[in-house]
């Protein structure tokens, strides 16, 4: 059986495109998410196909950076497929089929590539990111609680954990805003 897996980042980003290619090439089940991908365990879906792939299956993805993250990432999850006697295609990387030993070797040069790109692109945004600071353009993103509500409820004598759960947050988010550690009593 083919097992299909397609992800996008954000749910702004459509599936369609990677949900018509899995179709064509005649995958049977689909497993996809709409979440970013930095780490496996953040995305269930992947989880569920890969226990869904029984002996004889090949677990099919459109790309490889909607599948790992990394080159470990990759031939890890790779690895687990085919300990349960899974192979792995990629469509969009022709010569990606772990069922061959080209397959094989493609698999570890293009993940090596495919990791360089991620590390790249993390850098530019880096600098991005300090070029506008030095020029006093970037702010980061806005803040999601309310200082002065924090302060007022703190006054009023309510607990980080009451504060917390009336603003929707953590208890630790209290205590950052705070600037205190979290073993000391909130007092702004």
């Amino acid at each position: 059986m083919l097992v299909g897996y397609a992800r996008v980042s954000t749910t702004e980003q459509s599936l369609e495109v990677q949900l018509d290619q899995l179709a064509q090439a005649g995958v049977e089940k689909v497993f996809s998410e709409q979440r970013s991908g930095k780490r496996a365990a953040n995305r269930p879906e992947l989880q569920r196909a890969r226990d869904f792939c029984r002996e004889g299956d090949t677990f099919v993805v459109t790309r490889l950076d909607r599948f790992a993250r990394s080159a470990a990432d990759l031939h890890r999850t790779v690895e687990q497929l085919t300990a349960k006697g899974v192979g792995f295609r990629c469509l969009q990387q022709g010569g990606i089929d772990t069922t061959t030993t080209h397959g094989k070797l493609m698999l570890g040069i293009l993940a090596a590539v495919a990791e360089f790109e991620l590390d790249i692109r993390q850098e530019r945004q880096r600098e991005g990111i300090e070029n506008a600071k030095a020029k006093g353009v970037y702010r980061g993103r806005k803040a999601s609680i309310d200082r002065n509500a924090v302060k007022r409820m703190s006054l009023d004598g309510m607990s980080a954990r009451s504060i917390a759960e009336r603003l929707g947050c953590s208890p630790a988010s209290i205590y950052r805003l705070a600037g205190k550690p979290a073993v000391d009593v909130l007092s702004l």
